[in-house]
């Protein structure tokens, strides 16, 4: 879907009509579980606090005055949800472990497995940064209104994220 598309659905949802904002559901829901669940290593909190942020956003969507920013600011609702629910549930970041599954896997999505293990080694911040650059594919400007650190501190974080994926694979 291109972004004059979604900028309709949004302005359409902000009039009230529901099927509008069902569609925008389904369409930004699973990108925000992953970034969740990236950001938390928890499914189940993940899964918690993106409906959650449907629910609120459901309510406060009419405020939004930009409809190309919806997707910048459903994100940046996100992350301070998962923040709050770490705080309030005592939580600590914790890696998402593979489960033992028997599933034939060809050779492009075990090196897909294997990327994603280094990146969650990562540090917090510079694990946000490559998600949503690489994975959720946001701009630097962006990702700069969701985590609301300056450009130039993204650059350096993502630098420093792609060096010791580097050092990493080496």
């Amino acid at each position: 879907m291109n972004q004059a598309q979604q900028d309709l659905l949004v302005l359409e949802a902000q009039s009230g009509n529901e099927k509008a904002f069902e569609c925008l559901v389904t369409l930004f829901h699973p990108q925000l579980v992953n970034f969740a669940s990236n950001l938390s290593g928890n499914h189940a909190l993940a899964k918690g606090a993106v409906q959650d942020v449907w629910i609120s956003i459901s309510k406060k969507l009419r405020v939004l005055e930009d409809p190309r920013a919806f997707k910048g600011w459903v994100y940046r609702a996100l992350r301070w949800r998962v923040l709050d629910l770490l705080k309030a549930k005592s939580y600590r970041y914790q890696t998402i472990e593979d489960t033992n599954l028997s599933i034939e896997l060809d050779e492009s999505e075990i090196e897909s497995q294997q990327l994603r293990k280094l990146i969650n080694k990562l540090p917090d911040y510079e694990r946000s940064v490559v998600y949503l650059y690489y994975l959720a594919e946001f701009t630097l400007v962006e990702i700069a209104m969701i985590l609301e650190t300056p450009v130039g501190t993204l650059k350096s974080r993502l630098n420093r994220a792609r060096a010791s994926l580097r050092k990493q694979l080496l």
